[in-house]
């Protein structure tokens, strides 16, 4: 039993390779299956009522909380032409429709796959892998903040050869852009596309590399005849009856690598990604934090959008540890919203910049314990720093660190 345990952990980090979202639990023909996972956690801020990308915001008046991070239940079935997905989020919030698609394929081009519904985007890595299996608690900031809830709907069109290019996995799909928590609120749709290369079992099946590239093409619609542009110290506005109605691009560009070598202490993997480009916020205000005024929209921006230039990037780096079933875990994310001006001047009179283009930095570290194959604890601690800016709010840096620890049981 112990020699069984003892494969299935080291085992595991090859298997989530392959962990994505848009796939049922096994492609093998098959009727109803149900699996899912269930996250329960503590966490204490270093404030009270902080913002936060660890899991939602903290009360206005608490500093620590018991939660159900994701209480997921999948349904699938798979039979010789089609599959369907089916998941829900059941937590302290309420149910959520999380996935929902039909994929349909033919043995005469199994490379090809048709996927209609509910999915998540297939840009870059972590995105598409599912939060069941990722080692870390949450998603970096930068991707919280250009895809919140990953998901959309739309249409997706798969090539993944068993064959030649079997290395080779090729998404395009077309979306509405308001992601999953509403109806689309213009005519425009966005295009998302990604190439992703896969090779493992190299130098005697102990190195295993994943890399790709993304691109997302899409654009928000602006409700006012104001929009505000970069010149370099700050925004100006460009005023003029026809910006109503008018669609600014909103365009993302990533890369991203993975690697993971089996050795003699234990399973070593680390990941990255990087992602740029151009996303239409707002200024933040009295009802909008900071954090929250370059994420992506989900309804319609009533007020005027700012046009900033961004940059993000994580690395994650995970230690197995003499080949237990310890795992030791260290991450760093960047994400600065407007790459365009420099933090001392974010503020300055005249110049049009808010909380909303202030850059953040976390750095993350902690343990994972898998007690079995099914059950897993974490202890993390994030370190999230911002620097000052001349802004009243925002003269040092935010008493906003998290720690957590959770529990998870995955079936």
């Amino acid at each position: 039993m112990r020699k069984t345990l003892l494969s299935l952990l080291l085992f595991c980090p090859f298997l989530t390779l392959a962990q994505s979202n848009n796939a049922p639990s096994s492609y093998d023909l098959h009727d109803i299956k149900i699996t899912g996972y269930l996250q329960t956690q503590y966490q204490k801020a270093q404030s009270g009522g902080i913002t936060s990308f660890s899991g939602g915001d903290f009360s206005a008046n608490s500093d620590s909380r018991f939660m159900i991070r994701r209480g997921r239940l999948k349904i699938d079935r798979v039979d010789k032409f089609s599959n369907i997905v089916f998941q829900i989020d059941a937590t302290q919030n309420g149910v959520n429709l999380m996935d929902a698609f039909i994929q349909l394929h033919t043995p005469e081009i199994p490379e090809l796959i048709l996927t209609a519904g509910l999915f998540n985007r297939p840009f870059g890595y972590s995105i598409v892998y599912s939060s069941g299996y990722r080692d870390f608690p949450e998603r970096a900031r930068v991707f919280q903040t250009l895809m919140p809830r990953e998901r959309d709907l739309g249409a997706m069109l798969t090539f993944n050869s068993k064959k030649i290019l079997k290395f080779l996995t090729a998404d395009i799909a077309l979306v509405n852009g308001s992601g999953l928590s509403a109806k689309d609120y213009d005519s425009r749709k966005d295009i998302v596309a990604s190439l992703n290369f896969k090779f493992d079992s190299l130098a005697n099946r102990k190195l295993h590399i994943g890399f790709g590239a993304s691109v997302y093409k899409g654009t928000v619609r602006s409700n006012t005849d104001t929009y505000f542009t970069n010149n370099g110290n700050g925004f100006v506005a460009n005023v003029k009856t026809e910006n109503i109605n008018k669609n600014l691009n909103r365009d993302y560009y990533g890369a991203n690598l993975q690697l993971q070598y089996d050795n003699t202490f234990g399973t070593t993997t680390f990941k990255t990604e990087y992602v740029q480009g151009t996303q239409p916020g707002v200024a933040n205000s009295t009802s909008l934090a900071g954090p929250y005024a370059s994420q992506s929209f989900a309804t319609q921006p009533l007020t005027n959008l700012y046009l900033r230039h961004f940059n993000g990037y994580y690395f994650w780096l995970t230690q197995q540890i003499a080949k237990s079933r310890f795992t030791a875990l260290l991450a760093y994310d960047v994400y600065d919203p407007n790459t365009k001006i420099k933090e001392n001047a974010i503020g300055f009179a005249g110049n049009n910049t808010t909380g909303g283009d202030i850059k953040y930095s976390t750095f993350g570290y902690g343990i994972t314990c898998a007690i079995n194959a099914r059950l897993k604890f974490t202890v993390y601690n994030e370190r999230v720093v911002n620097n000052s800016t001349t802004l009243t709010a925002y003269q040092t840096d935010l008493k906003d660190d998290v720690f957590t620890t959770r529990l998870q049981y995955r079936w």
